[in-house]
């Protein structure tokens, strides 16, 4: 049986998962402070999941969704940071998630900028 090539449709995907995988156990292993390897991995991830992984079709619910999650995790973090003996972790996987999607997110948003302006 002959080995499929790693299209670009399931490049997007596998980075899409590794990142929030990475995202969540940078947030539950080291909640004090973010390792610059992991922290460059993410955005890197990020980048990925932005130019392969999102259509022209997911566009506007991507960006929404990142909107409320930026949102979320701007009103929220205070509240995280209060919830005794898991709060800390809670607000570091949100912000390792936030260093992951922020990236993908400017790719989307210029990509969208792109064909508005094309049209």
């Amino acid at each position: 049986m002959a080995k499929k090539a790693l299209s670009s449709n399931s490049l997007g995907s596998l980075s899409f998962l590794f990142g929030v995988i990475i995202a969540v156990l940078v947030g539950i292993i080291n909640p004090g402070s973010a390792n610059t390897t992991l922290t460059s991995l993410l955005i890197l991830l990020g980048i990925i999941v932005g130019f392969l992984n999102i259509t022209t079709k997911e566009t506007n619910s991507f960006l929404m969704a990142t909107v409320s999650l930026v949102i979320v995790s701007a009103l929220g973090g205070a509240v995280l940071g209060q919830v005794a003996y898991v709060g800390n972790y809670l607000n570091a996987v949100l912000t390792s998630i936030l260093t992951f999607v922020i990236p993908a997110t400017i790719i989307v948003a210029i990509k969208s900028i792109y064909m508005l302006a094309e049209k």
